[in-house]
């Protein structure tokens, strides 16, 4: 959703993912809960945020406990070989850790939103061109893991490269929101590569800054980027919305197909 206010300020669809549902940040403990309570975690959260909807109906969390229940299929039994660097698996994220949630690097999404993503796939492949996943579906508990890491003010191990010209004390809120559209199992976070005539030796396009920087660079039309990084990012965006993907302005990785299959369903089950 476009928030010409967002615009000015910087705001990521981190926290825009939650205007997309009509929501506003609202903050949370700080302590760190066990997994085991995860699903009280996000109940809390959705309680305290259902209030501030500003759509009829509040997002509801899913008693569904595997992908199979919730219809969330892996985009690899579309497309068996499709490139994948599932960042919250591992460690090379904002966070500098494995996010709850995550227990394997797998790209999960609703069946329809799969079956859209592998058919632009499939249409980019005729112009040696492919996708390279970063996220999709993202369990309830990864963004509550999120919170609880912008709470952390002493760890500022990947300022660097994520929030270079931000304090950390404007990423929550800002940025980083207690309810996220992935967790609806229709958003994905991805880029563009150009690969040879084979479909060997793909290589990135140059976008212009890297996948989760938090800076008004990372907007999809940034002034501030070069023509070819702007052209790489609209080719991107127009391949995508041939499927019914729209992309979050903020961010120039983030699509959501739409019309979203369940718009006001969050989903918690485990990526494995």
């Amino acid at each position: 959703m476009t928030n010409p206010s967002s615009m000015t300020t910087g705001r990521s669809a981190l926290a825009g993912d939650a205007l997309s549902l009509g929501l506003q940040s609202r903050s949370i403990a700080r302590k760190r809960a066990p997994a085991k309570a995860a699903h009280l975690i996000v109940f809390a959260l959705l309680v305290a945020l259902g209030g501030a909807a500003r759509a009829d109906q509040p997002p509801a969390l899913s008693p569904a406990t595997t992908a199979a229940a919730a219809n969330l299929v892996d985009i690899r039994t579309l497309v068996p070989d499709i490139a994948e660097d599932i960042k919250y698996a591992g460690h090379d994220n904002f966070v500098g850790a494995p996010v709850d949630g995550y227990l394997a690097p797998k790209c999960l999404l609703l069946r329809p939103v799969a079956e859209a993503l592998a058919r632009v796939e499939r249409e980019l492949r005729t112009r040696q061109l492919r996708l390279k996943i970063w996220d999709c579906y993202r369990p309830a508990r990864a963004v509550a893991h999120f919170v609880r890491w912008a709470h952390d003010l002493t760890d500022q191990r990947t300022k660097p490269q994520h929030y270079p010209t931000l304090d950390k004390s404007k990423l929550l809120g800002d940025y980083i929101a207690p309810v996220s559209g992935h967790s609806r199992g229709a958003t994905a976070d991805l880029t563009l590569q150009r690969c040879a005539a084979d479909g060997t030796r793909c290589a990135p396009l140059d976008m212009g800054t890297d996948f989760d920087f938090f800076d008004v660079r990372a907007h999809t039309d940034a002034p501030g980027i070069t023509a070819a990084q702007h052209a790489n990012r609209l080719l991107l965006r127009d391949a995508m919305a041939r499927e019914g993907f729209r992309n979050y302005p903020m961010e120039w990785w983030h699509y959501t197909f739409t019309p979203e299959p369940t718009p006001h369903t969050l989903y918690d089950v485990p990526v494995q």
